[in-house]
């Protein structure tokens, strides 16, 4: 569980320190970007859609894992808007509450104590 957490803290700098310095580059213009690609039907589009979905999933198991609550439903529209660097922080938190318990940290304790 140590070199997960600690890929976590890895991730979260890397990406966060990557997204500053393509900011600081091209200026906070993402989402023409984004959905321009995939207008054009060429391989970043692809990628781009590809991510979308893995966002989606990330979105959805984060609120499946809140039982779809008030609290769940923001986390889930959280993570598919944060991506890696949400996700990242959101899995050091349940990891540090879950104790290493991993199937408390993908059931969520709810399902894990029921």
């Amino acid at each position: 569980m140590g070199l997960f957490r600690i890929l976590l803290v890895v991730m979260f700098i890397t990406i966060t320190g990557y997204t500053a310095v393509v900011v600081n580059a091209h200026g906070i213009n993402l989402f023409p970007v984004f959905f321009g690609d995939m207008a054009r039907f060429g391989w970043p589009g692809q990628f781009n859609l590809d991510f979308m979905c893995m966002l989606a999933l990330s979105g959805l198991w984060v609120a499946w894992r809140h039982a779809f609550s008030g609290t769940g439903l923001l986390l889930g529209l959280m993570a598919f808007l944060g991506g890696a660097p949400f996700l990242s922080v959101y899995l050091l938190v349940v990891t540090g509450q879950a104790k290493g318990d991993m199937r408390e940290v993908l059931l969520g304790k709810r399902r894990v104590a029921g």
